[in-house]
């Protein structure tokens, strides 16, 4: 018997196959919606969870406690430590520069207190105080009073003016003495820069060890000596260590009273004080020192009574020039003393416009005083004819009152033609204010 027949394939309708079939039925089961997903099904009950057993808890001890702390690493302590540094190498400059922008604030309102009491005595008395004062018209004095005591009435230092006898002498019993002590040996702060940064004061002899009062504020003695001795707005009246009888040793100086009548180059192209540093009262420095600006050097290079402007140039530069580890140099007492000074040098009260500021001291061997070479005191203070320009630690320049009672700042750079100019009273010279 023969098996039926297998049965025939199906076969697909005309103008369709089958994978034409199957490719619609998956385009249509992708067009459907997708079903939501059912909620996991939750067992009717589930076992209750097994209880732990409470042990004793462990005791850590203290010093395990501490080493499985987290700390610092060697390297992370090492980067913190370079941070703080460089913040501190940052904001070190900033801080001491507003400090020095205090402390030159703090010198520049010093001044314009003893510029405007300048003012107020010569309204007074008709006449700017002078370089040097002696008890009385007919007495001269080694060591008499200097400009500042008469000031202090015009200042928050009234005190001290009030405690002062101006009928004595500086020396042995006189102004100096016991009688003006408490006063001459006081430190004012009217009359101290707060950017001084060294004090070593001046033994006064024949006052039992004590101190002379020192000052940083001196007044302007003139321009360039060798061409117009005594030129400036705080300069001595004649008297006889100027020209004893038998000579003269600067004929043709500018000597006071000086009046605001006589500053005819105009009050405000005129200096009337300026700073100084205190002198160290040693020769223990050198040219190329810190301490240089502080002393006084002498000069190769004399120049004598009169000259002009290439001479006295010719000065200055050999002055600037003495080589760093050579020059006779002396020790010096810029600002030792407010009270008193010496009207035949420079230096102690004084300052004068030959060398810019911040140059060196230096004393002229073509001084014809004899004082300069044969005195004791021989270059520890500037004569007349020598540099003694001012000096700060203000960087840059110093500070200078005007006779108008204003303060300028005088940079380093100003022409050496600039700075004689604004030195003299009546020089008949035209600055303007660019000019420095």
């Amino acid at each position: 018997m023969r098996p039926p027949p297998a049965s025939p394939r199906p076969t697909p309708a005309p103008g369709l196959s089958y994978r034409r079939i199957a490719g619609r039925l998956s385009e249509g089961f992708s067009r459907l919606p997708p079903r939501p997903l059912a909620p996991p099904r939750t067992p009717a009950s589930s076992p209750a969870p097994r209880e732990t057993p409470v042990s004793t808890p462990h005791i850590v001890p203290a010093a395990h406690r501490r080493a499985s702390r987290n700390g610092f690493t060697l390297i992370e302590l090492l980067v913190v430590i370079a941070i703080i540094g460089v913040l501190i190498a940052l904001l070190l400059p900033a801080v001491q520069s507003a400090r020095e922008a205090a402390r030159r604030a703090q010198c520049t309102n010093n001044l314009k207190q003893l510029a405007l009491a300048v003012m107020n005595y010569e309204s007074t008395n008709g006449v700017v105080p002078p370089h040097s004062m002696n008890p009385s018209v007919t007495t001269q004095t080694l060591l008499p009073m200097s400009w500042i005591p008469p000031l202090l009435q015009y200042t928050e230092a009234q005190p001290f003016f009030n405690a002062l006898n101006f009928n004595v002498d500086l020396m042995g019993t006189g102004f100096g003495g016991w009688a003006n002590s408490t006063v001459t040996t006081a430190n004012l702060n009217i009359l101290q820069c707060p950017s001084e940064d060294t004090w070593q004061p001046l033994r006064a002899t024949g006052m039992n060890g004590t101190y002379y009062g020192m000052t940083n504020y001196m007044g302007n003695y003139g321009g360039p000596g060798v061409i117009a001795t005594a030129s400036g707005t705080i300069v001595p009246t004649k008297n006889f260590m100027m020209c004893p009888s038998s000579n003269c040793y600067y004929p043709g100086a500018k000597w006071g009273p000086v009046t605001i009548a006589s500053i005819r180059d105009g009050t405000s192209n005129t200096g009337l004080i300026s700073e100084r540093l205190i002198g160290i009262g040693t020769s223990n420095f050198t040219r190329a020192s810190a301490e240089a600006r502080r002393g006084t050097f002498r000069s190769p290079q004399g120049v004598s009574y009169p000259s002009n402007a290439q001479g006295a140039l010719t000065f200055v530069q050999a002055c600037q020039s003495i080589p760093g580890s050579q020059g006779t140099r002396f020790g010096g007492g810029p600002g030792q003393m407010w009270a008193a000074t010496f009207p035949i040098w420079l230096v102690i009260t004084s300052y004068n416009h030959f060398g810019t500021p911040n140059q060196m001291n230096c004393t002229n061997p073509g001084e014809p005083a004899s004082m300069d070479t044969n005195s004791p005191y021989a270059g520890y203070y500037v004569a007349p004819l020598g540099s003694a320009p001012p000096n700060s630690n203000h960087p840059g320049g110093v500070n200078v009152a005007f006779a108008d009672g204003s303060v300028h700042f005088v940079k380093d750079s100003v022409a050496p033609q600039t700075w004689w100019a604004l030195g003299t009273r009546a020089g008949g010279e035209v600055v303007s204010a660019d000019q420095y």
